[in-house]
């Protein structure tokens, strides 16, 4: 099988690469070139896409015999994910750039190049399993990235290839070093790729300017601070407010209105939800009769609840078994089958419009 594998010039793509080589198959690299300053240089685990990352992966290539290529996609990426980015925050919303980037770039500008190409699988270092063209968790629990796959459709996972999802993140580090792979110790990249600072408030406040507005107490209706831009806040946030109720409760962000400049903040017991409505909603398989019972995951690293999900002006609403605090509009709710049934398999996913 031809397979063309996408190295970012990580521990985990290195990997991915190595044990499609070492199943035979006729494997050639490739690494993206996302942004359009690839000089900047990494600061430890921020950033990615660096000449750093180039030359990492390019040692790699090198060391496993495989051809290598740097294909340039930093203005589609800048188009699909940055840009999308900025537009979803300036309109009161909290995107998931990883998921984003997943279904734009790697598994549709991507794979669509490699199909056309004639490869039959492009492989990644993404912690999740495929079974049977099921997406699934992967067993390193700590580590499972089926949560940014959840967008994938059934065409896009029948030419994917996840093949670290059945082993843990130490015995990929474990295999690198076997391997004398000089990457086995690099620090995995967090945070968000085009911000290598971290300063997310400071990226959008470069590009939005400054939009000030009031910041409204939703018990009492009174003003009690103001902001520079509602980009700066996120429904749930608790810490970074810079603003005093009056009392010693702690405050959370409740609602974002762009076009006013509102921030509305609230104290927990108003903070919590029991339902979510979500726009139109894609299947990793054939789509479910609905309603039906499912598990639901609302941000990447969040715990999945109960709920029973029934369609609703062509997107979805979800009934939680469980209230749960700080839903953003703009995230992900990712289906899960119930534990009870193989709560590891993912159903599909949909854009969370509001909560309440």
């Amino acid at each position: 099988m031809r397979v063309l594998a996408a190295m970012s010039g990580g521990v985990d793509s290195a990997v991915a690469a190595a044990l499609a080589v070492d199943a035979g198959h006729d494997v050639t690299g490739v690494h993206l070139a996302l942004s359009q300053n690839r000089q900047t240089l990494r600061s430890g685990s921020r950033g990615c896409c660096s000449v750093e990352d180039s030359h990492d992966a390019r040692r790699v290539a090198d060391e496993l015999g495989i051809p290598f290529y740097v294909w340039d996609l930093a203005d589609r990426f800048t188009e699909d994910v940055v840009d999308d980015f900025v537009a979803e925050y300036a309109a009161g919303r909290t995107p998931n750039p990883c998921l984003r980037c997943n279904e734009k770039i790697k598994f549709s500008a991507v794979l669509d190049r490699a199909l056309s190409l004639g490869f039959d699988a492009v492989v990644t270092g993404h912690h999740a399993r495929l079974a049977g063209g099921e997406l699934r968790r992967s067993v390193d629990s700590a580590k499972d990235q089926s949560y940014v796959l959840g967008v994938l459709t059934p065409e896009q996972l029948a030419a994917a290839w996840f093949p670290l999802g059945g082993t843990t993140k130490d015995r990929v580090r474990e295999i690198a070093a076997e391997r004398g792979f000089a990457v086995a110790t690099k620090p995995d990249s967090h945070d968000i790729c085009f911000i290598p600072d971290g300063d997310t408030r400071g990226f959008l406040a470069r590009r939005l300017g400054s939009l000030p507005g009031p910041v409204v107490d939703a018990t009492t209706g009174a003003t009690v601070g103001e902001h520079d831009g509602t980009y700066g806040f996120t429904v749930g946030q608790r810490k970074g407010l810079g603003v005093s109720a009056g009392d010693s409760r702690p405050r959370y962000v409740l609602g974002i209105e762009p076009v006013s400049r509102t921030v509305t903040i609230g104290t927990a017991d108003l903070a919590v939800v029991d339902e979510v409505r979500t726009g139109v909603p894609t299947w990793t398989g054939a789509a479910p009769a609905l309603p039906a019972r499912f598990e639901v995951q609302l941000r990447a690293h969040g715990t999945p609840v109960a709920c029973e999900v029934s369609a609703a002006d062509g997107g979805l609403r979800i009934a939680l078994a469980e209230a749960q605090r700080g839903v953003a509009p703009g995230q992900s709710a990712v289906l899960y089958e119930p534990d009870a049934v193989r709560g590891d398999r993912v159903v599909g996913q949909a854009a969370v419009a509001d909560a309440r």
